[in-house]
């Protein structure tokens, strides 16, 4: 399947939007408790609105301008922004088969310019072939269906053309615990595959592949478990978007924003790749042991 071009959905105007509401309630000394009342909703809608996980209506964007306190000149700029909320990105069509949630981190995924990941459990999503995420599948999802593991295959082809695509290609900076390359996840065929894959896309200018050995001693990055560190692209007269770390884990998904949640996990990038080495010869040679 090919990557719709032009299409990026409304991730980024709901959580440009979401923010700078957080930050005008925050400027007004007002809880999200405080301001659910004041405007008759639930805590809860607070929360996904500043998260950039909801659309919004023009008229409630002014409302909540109103209780907040915010200047005249810039409420308009706001409502403007409400309705680009609502735009609608590819991976809509595949709702039905992406998790609770995920629909945000496709959208981060898409308008990012650089991903930096560090993975000890499977190989990033963005370089797992076909076979691979097949087999993953069929573990994780007992009686999925076949037309819903096609669907799931498809949504994955869409989100690895970022890598090979003509414009600005993602740039992705992966750091893989060896163990993951270990593995037999589908049999020695889809290792296989998996393992030439990984070569393969691991020569590509953009992407740099490297694995912290079985032998390295501790990092950071052993703390944190898998996450993503999405970056946003700059443009000239325009502010940039703040980076996003997005962790994982089997209740759910966190995106974490602030300033010192992102260092940390920069920080633990940082410990690991100290200690990585480039991932190609040891593909070579556990290729060679299937």
């Amino acid at each position: 399947m090919a990557l719709p071009q032009g299409i990026t959905g409304s991730t980024m105007p709901r959580r440009q939007l979401g923010r700078q509401l957080r930050d005008l309630r925050n400027r007004a000394r007002m809880t999200t408790r405080v301001a659910a009342q004041r405007l008759e909703w639930s805590e809860a809608k607070i929360w996904r609105i500043e998260t950039g996980q909801t659309s919004l209506r023009s008229l409630d964007v002014e409302a909540m301008c109103r209780i907040y306190g915010a200047p005249e000149e810039a409420i308009e700029p706001l409502t403007t922004l409400a309705r680009e909320t609502k735009a609608r990105g590819w991976w809509t069509e595949f709702s039905d088969v992406i998790d609770e949630g995920y629909e945000v981190y496709i959208g981060l995924e898409e308008a990012a310019a650089r991903l930096t990941t560090y993975e000890n459990e499977l190989v990033p999503g963005l370089l797992q072939t076909e076979g691979y995420l097949r087999a993953v599948l069929a573990a994780g999802y007992p009686g999925i269906s076949a037309e819903q593991m096609d669907r799931r295959v498809r949504v994955r082809t869409a989100r690895q053309a970022l890598l090979t695509r003509a414009d600005s290609p993602l740039q992705l900076d992966v750091v893989i615990s060896e163990a993951v390359l270990w593995h037999r996840i589908g049999g020695d065929e889809v290792t296989l595959g998996q393992l030439d894959q990984l070569r393969k896309l691991g020569e590509l200018p953009n992407v740099r592949l490297r694995l912290a050995p079985a032998d390295c001693g501790y990092h950071h990055g052993m703390d944190g478990g898998r996450f993503v560190l999405l970056e946003f692209p700059t443009a000239p007269n325009e502010a940039t978007e703040p980076p996003v770390v997005y962790v994982e884990s089997l209740t759910g998904a966190s995106y974490l924003d602030k300033e010192p949640d992102v260092e940390r996990y920069r920080e633990a990038f940082a410990s690991a790749t100290a200690l990585a080495v480039d991932a190609l010869p040891m593909i070579d040679t556990i290729r060679d042991t299937i």
